[in-house]
């Protein structure tokens, strides 16, 4: 292929991108050597917490042509998940409501975004079958399914820059996406990084309920509320339960207080809007669900891999943190008996936790009532 060759099929596979339903696409090499020092320092601090395949996989997150001998290149591509109409403020606010995190609402999206990355590798295939005779392009998919570091990839890609909270910033739409890559065999010419644009701001870390950002760009994952209630299993320690809040599968606030989420655009993918029942959903009634009804009420959603005890571990927290009133009290003793010891225990916590408030007066979560004035003092558009 000749320079030019490259340069014509470059344009052509971010036109595929965005027909396929990606907001952007970039193109970079896979030198990610400047990473490994960083890498290896979080390991060895533990900040992984108990996700052992962070460890297992060790450097190769960061040599990704290892992941598929023969790549040269990696297309990355952002996949907006904003919802129209999110209320973020409005559920975060209600403590008979249970905040699910915004990009959990709809289908999973590792299968919508590698369908589509396998279209993009079998469109750049039949290019080159028809117009590069000879030349084979040779690609495998990713979606935060394999030991590899997505977002430095994604920023030497020019699709942002990583913020001090560790998410991909854009400049024009936020943090509100997912990443995906294919990567390839061929030479394709590579874009610029986006400029970090933070400056002095750390507003993600000073909201933080759990402080999980210890400093700019490093996150102690045993701190935060997304790992604590998706990735930890057993018992949730203690002093994280009550700055949970209601927040049952995952937590937003770091993104929610960010300046430039206020210009992200509401996503235009079917498959993202939310599904009716998690939205805002009513604590009590989530907490009245079998495991049957789990299973079915999240087929097709990243929620269900988290399994049926979890779900209640994580609801019997975010009931503890409710204000007190007797069927909440009522609907923890029912289920007690029949609960797991780990979400046993968490019973415990709750119906102790309303006990004292029933004592002492409720007034609310502080931190959550300071949060909702700063998301309504800039919510992104429309949502």
């Amino acid at each position: 292929m000749t320079t030019a060759d490259l340069h014509e099929l470059a344009e052509k596979i971010k036109s595929w991108g965005s027909e396929l339903g990606f907001q952007q696409v970039g193109i970079t090499d896979l030198d990610l050597s400047m990473h490994e020092d960083a890498l290896q320092r979080w390991l060895d601090n533990q900040y992984h917490g108990s996700m052992d395949y962070m460890e297992r996989h060790g450097m190769l997150r960061a040599r990704p042509q290892e992941l598929h001998p023969g790549s040269v290149r990696a297309i990355c591509v952002r996949m907006d998940y904003l919802p129209q109409g999110a209320r973020f403020a409005e559920v975060l606010s209600d403590e008979r409501k249970a905040y699910v995190s915004r990009y959990a609402l709809g289908r999973d999206y590792h299968k919508v975004m590698r369908k589509r990355l396998k279209q993009l590798g079998d469109k750049i295939q039949a290019y080159c079958d028809h117009e590069l005779p000879g030349t084979s392009a040779d690609f495998r998919p990713f979606v935060d399914s394999a030991p590899i570091l997505e977002r430095p990839l994604a920023e030497k890609a020019g699709l942002g820059w990583t913020g001090k909270h560790t998410l991909l910033l854009d400049a024009n739409d936020g943090s509100w996406f997912f990443l995906g890559e294919l990567l390839i065999n061929l030479p394709l010419p590579t874009d610029q990084a986006q400029p970090e644009q933070c400056g002095k701001c750390t507003a993600c870390i000073t909201i933080c309920p759990t402080q999980a950002i210890i400093e700019p760009y490093v996150l102690d994952a045993r701190r935060c509320i997304s790992y604590l209630t998706i990735e930890h299993e057993g018992a949730i320690p203690e002093q994280f339960r009550k700055p949970m809040g209601n927040r049952i599968y995952g937590c937003d606030d770091c993104q929610l207080v960010c300046p430039w989420n206020r210009y992200a655009t509401p996503t235009p993918e079917a498959d993202f809007l939310p599904r009716h029942p998690l939205h805002a959903p009513d604590l009590l009634a989530l907490w009245a669900w079998d495991e049957a009804t789990f299973l079915q009420q999240t087929q097709g959603s990243p929620i269900r891999r988290i399994g049926f005890e979890r779900w209640q571990r994580n609801l019997a927290i975010a009931i503890g943190n409710s204000a007190p009133n007797p069927s909440l009290i009522q609907a923890l003793q029912e289920k007690r008996t029949a609960a797991s010891e780990v979400v046993k225990e968490h019973i415990d916590w709750a119906l102790a936790e309303l006990e004292h408030k029933q004592r002492a007066g409720h007034t609310g979560n502080q931190q959550v009532k300071r949060l909702v004035r700063i998301i309504e003092k800039g919510l992104p558009r429309d949502a």
